[in-house]
């Protein structure tokens, strides 16, 4: 099985197995201080990997035999649905947040507000509450004019690692920059995508190869089971999100309902997303008078039916027998690998997790099959 052997674990062994120990951890050390420079490259390739079955779609059903005008085809594509979104979606986006904005300084500066919110919450989450409407930073975020400063501090705010990549001295020229690298990256990968599918197999040692092979097919089949499903899974439900919301009235409800969507690519993690909502239908019911407390059952009604329709149809006719990884254990290898690696690690989180259960799996089934060859050997003597 070449990555496991029979073979005792003798000095020689057991110094070889220090040593590639310690070239691991020397490549994870220089992965570690070039990150920054590798974040472009895992984002296309994340890309690529989501794209490319647009572009056989467009190369094979609809008969475009380039494989760069397909690719580009795929580009235009996604772009178009991505401008017409943006065109139906922003507007409303900037309609919610400016309106919130102003309740947010009304809540700051008005002494009545400040007495409700005393009276729904207890006092220590109120006076906190109260104290971050008054934070210059809250009150600048949710009072920006411009759609573009808008985004700009979301990435400042929300990710840290990201703006890095398209701040500096000269934000506008490296966020073009920066862009445009991925941009090529992802033509270069999609280009010769079925190549590099193929071609690392001739770079591994031919003890290693089966093995590896196995693990790497194991793995491709779980991420195209389970990671696409479950992305389908959470845009749906990001819309479900969105559309209850916005009928109970919560405030960037299109927002937080699709933001939820995004939360959901880990199962179950969507109910982090009850905090922004029972901040939001705090601000509601300030505005409208409306009970609080009706509103956060409005709120939980929303997020009930929605995790009904998920379980009881979405899951059983999407993912149907695909199995995952335990949410508790898909949570941690975020938590980890962001630790380790930051950005990028956030980036690698899943596959590398996937990758590892493969190996794992493949790593069991060897011993199984050791095991059941020494009892047979043992019935046999």
């Amino acid at each position: 099985m070449g990555l496991f052997s029979d073979k005792p674990f003798t000095l020689d062994r057991i110094v070889r197995l220090l040593i590639t120990l310690g070239v691991a951890y020397g490549l994870f050390l220089l992965v570690r201080a070039v990150q920054d420079v590798l974040i472009p490259f895992a984002i296309a390739a994340l890309l690529a990997y989501l794209v490319h079955p647009l572009v056989n779609i467009l190369q094979h059903k609809a008969r475009i035999k380039n494989r760069l005008a397909a690719i580009i085809g795929s580009l235009v594509l996604i772009t178009t649905a991505l401008v017409l979104f943006s065109m139906t979606m922003v507007p409303v986006f900037i309609k919610e947040i400016r309106h919130v904005g102003q309740l947010v300084t009304k809540m700051a500066n008005d002494a009545k507000l400040k007495d409700k919110v005393e009276k729904y919450l207890p006092e220590d989450i109120s006076v906190y509450v109260t104290d971050l409407a008054q934070r210059e930073e809250v009150q600048a975020f949710f009072n920006t004019e411009k759609f573009g400063e808008l985004v700009i501090n979301t990435l400042r705010t929300v990710l840290p690692g990201v703006w890095g990549l398209f701040s500096g001295a000269m934000d506008v020229v490296i966020g073009i920059v920066g862009l445009f690298i991925i941009l090529l990256y992802l033509i270069f990968i999609l280009l010769d995508y079925d190549t590099i599918m193929e071609g690392w197999k001739d770079l591994l040692h031919p003890s290693y190869r089966e093995m590896t092979i196995e693990v790497v097919q194991d793995f491709a089949s779980a991420m195209r089971g389970y990671f696409r499903a479950q992305a389908l899974i959470a845009g749906i439900c990001g819309v479900l999100f969105a559309v209850g919301f916005e009928l109970i009235s919560l405030p960037m409800g299109i927002v937080i309902g699709l933001g939820i969507g995004v939360l959901n690519m880990v199962p179950y993690l969507q109910t982090l997303g009850l905090i922004p909502c029972a901040f939001f239908a705090l601000v509601h019911s300030l505005e409208t008078g409306r009970s609080f407390w009706v509103m956060m059952l409005l709120v939980l009604l929303v997020f009930g039916l929605v995790q009904i329709i998920q379980d009881g149809f979405l899951v059983p006719k999407i993912m149907g027998d695909v199995t995952g990884l335990n949410p508790a254990v898909m949570l941690l290898s975020l938590s980890i690998w962001g630790k380790l690696l930051g950005m990028l690690g956030l980036i690698i989180a899943l596959p590398m997790t996937f990758l590892v259960s493969s190996y794992y799996h493949r790593f069991l089934l060897y011993l199984g099959k050791q095991h059941r060859q020494a009892l047979s050997g043992e019935g046999g003597t």
